[in-house]
């Protein structure tokens, strides 16, 4: 590795002041000499004293304090302007980090490894794992499918052998080359992108491409990436550079959808064809019809004002404002405390294990002699069933493993309950219309809705022929 190799580390943070206070402090152990390094960090205008403690903390630190919430496109181009604007040869390459993951000591090495050694590779991304199952990867940079958008992450959900159970700490030092481990994995292979979450680009390389389109948020380091790709250069991933970052799936998206569905066809616009993009709107439509289904029509709208935006060439930050917002837990005390709602539905797809709402209904059950509880035993013993019992009294409602008999049995249901509650990891399309209001759940929050009803679908019709 060359002595004299000089890299700016670009983070961008807002809002999570311990991630990136952890990050920073996991930069100190990286096997690469701080000598070398650089560190800038970008603040979104935070308001959780972001600014103030990181001074305090870190001396050897620069940081832009932006006056106003740029998103991620904002943040890192407001990084890669300041890196361009330093004279020439200041840096050798620019390493890009989200503010919430976590580094192995070699991360950093392994990347400049496979730049120092292939000088037609332009930019090094790395494996990343999931942070909730540290043992699980979360995708080994990814492919896009040119005809539709869509993201196939390389090796996604592929387990390491002998990791599981392992906590992140106990990960996070030592050699680690997952070629060696897994099957169909080589130490250094090409993709069409890697996630800006760890990214290695070399310098001269990223002030000829310039800067991010404005997209705010997501598919704006695909696009990068893809440009860059598209002018001569390699875009590789690293088996050996690890970093941990909380999985997808334990994210569930609300305001996001609109930036990827609008998104998503700028991409298509400038890298693929126009059939991509027609290709694109559909699956968004349908997408749209979906979540007015499920009862979840603000979503729905957001579906319908990405692809609006699109064709009137509207990019960067959208003021959104949901009329349903997500709570914590803790205040599902006040949903059962309610008088009105008497009669609840939990099917086997809710998991309770994973939050504290299961204390809740236990403490309402025993507060209240006219709460009653029916649970949804699944068509077929499944393992997480468990996931959904609560001590106390309650009922049980069994369902056909035939759907047009289950779908039948469903449509008896209903109006026969105040509330139904449901998975937000794994809805049931039916029981949005059984209950007078839907209370979806996950890990974190919940967000209570009312029902899905056939007005809000007879209102979208017309629309989605329209775009269609």
């Amino acid at each position: 590795m060359n002595s004299n190799t000089k890299i700016l580390i670009i983070i961008v943070t807002w809002n999570k002041k311990d991630y990136v206070i952890d990050l920073l402090m996991s930069l100190s152990s990286l096997s690469f000499p701080r000598k070398q390094l650089d560190i800038l960090v970008v603040d979104n205008a935070s308001s959780d004293g972001t600014v103030d403690i990181l001074k305090e903390k870190f001396k050897d630190i620069k940081i832009i304090a932006n006056e106003e919430n740029l998103g991620g496109t904002g943040g890192f181009n407001t990084g890669l302007s300041w890196a361009f604007s330093q004279p020439e040869s200041s840096y050798d390459y620019l390493w890009l980090l989200d503010n919430d993951v976590v580094v192995h000591n070699n991360a950093l090495s392994e990347l400049v490894s496979v730049l120092d050694s292939n000088s037609d590779v332009a930019i090094a991304g790395s494996t990343m794992m999931q942070l909730d199952f540290p043992w699980r990867i979360n995708e080994m940079g990814a492919f896009v499918d040119r005809d539709s958008g869509v993201l196939d992450f390389n090796l996604h959900y592929e387990d390491v052998l002998g990791w599981q159970g392992l906590p992140v700490q106990d990960l996070l030092h030592n050699d680690k080359d997952l070629s060696k481990q897994l099957v169909n994995c080589q130490e250094m292979m090409d993709v069409d992108y890697v996630a800006a979450a760890s990214l290695l680009i070399r310098a001269p390389v990223a002030k000829k491409a310039g800067l991010w389109m404005d997209f705010f948020i997501h598919f704006d380091d695909v696009e990068w990436c893809l440009r860059i790709a598209k002018s001569g250069h390699r875009v590789v991933v690293s088996a050996k550079s690890l970093i941990w970052h909380l999985s997808a799936v334990a994210k569930v998206p609300s305001w996001i959808l609109y930036y990827d569905n609008r998104n998503v066809l700028y991409l298509l616009e400038k890298h693929s064809h126009l059939g991509a993009v027609k290709n694109s709107i559909h699956w968004t439509l349908k997408k749209s019809l979906y979540y007015t289904l499920l009862g979840k029509t603000d979503l729905s709208k957001l579906h319908m004002e990405a692809i609006e935006d699109y064709q009137q060439g509207i990019r960067g930050k959208k003021e959104i404002q949901l009329p349903y917002k997500s709570e914590e837990i803790e205040s599902l005390e006040l949903i059962f405390s309610d008088n009105t709602i008497k009669t609840c539905l939990i099917p086997w797809t809710v998991n309770f294990q994973a939050n504290e709402a299961q204390a809740v209904i236990v403490k309402a059950l025993s507060a209240r002699t006219d709460f009653q509880i029916y649970y949804l035993i699944p068509p077929a013993p499944l393992e997480f069933f468990a996931h959904s019992k609560i001590p106390g009294r309650s009922l049980t409602i069994s369902v056909s493993k035939f759907i047009l008999f289950r779908y039948f049995h469903y449509f008896k249901l209903r109006n026969k309950f105040d509330l139904v509650i449901q998975s937000d990891y794994q809805p049931i399309l039916a029981l949005s219309w059984l209950g007078s209001r839907v209370l979806f759940i996950n890990d974190e929050n919940f967000c209570l809705r009312p029902k899905a009803t056939l007005k809000a679908i007879l209102e979208l019709i017309p629309e989605l022929w329209r775009k269609w």
